[in-house]
């Protein structure tokens, strides 16, 4: 009972974790807080792994007045970032989409996790002292004669 405790119980701990940190707020709700939000997730073609919202290069600005101009017209995020994809490739998008080959990206960490989980708990599961089992006879004479000179005195 107390070792099925000792395992539930961080797992428990790990799926609420992750329960309250992927249920966010309603998200942004003006135009000019949906771009922003936007622009945050969409990589600087000239600026090594800082975002369009973030950078004052001036292809980090022409973007940023894009998806401006896309926002104000209605487009989603997802159709932004569709249309920014296709000008300027996948690798403009910060967080890398969740399905082909990006995908490994989410799912890699969290299967390595898992396996490792379950290695320890295996090893754990075996390493247990060694019980020992009845003694022998052999066994009995060396304690019977270690008593005999123990109580003979040194």
């Amino acid at each position: 009972m107390k070792r099925t405790l000792s395992i539930l119980v961080p797992l428990l701990v790990v799926v609420v974790a992750l329960v309250v940190g992927s249920s966010g707020s309603d998200g942004p709700k003006t135009s000019a807080e949906r771009a922003q939000a936007i622009a945050g997730t969409v990589r600087c073609p000239e600026c090594q792994g800082q975002s369009v919202a973030s950078s004052d290069a001036p292809a980090a600005v022409a973007i940023r007045e894009e998806i401006d101009r896309r926002v104000a017209a209605g487009e989603s995020e997802e159709e932004v970032q569709a249309a920014l994809v296709s000008s300027y490739g996948e690798g403009v998008l910060l967080n890398p989409p969740g399905s082909g080959v990006a995908g490994l990206v989410w799912v890699l960490p969290v299967a390595g996790l898992v396996v490792a989980a379950g290695g320890l708990a295996l090893a754990f599961r075996r390493w247990r002292p060694s019980t020992a089992g009845p003694p022998s006879e052999e066994d009995r004479r060396l304690v019977d004669a270690a008593r005999r000179r123990r109580r003979a005195g040194p």
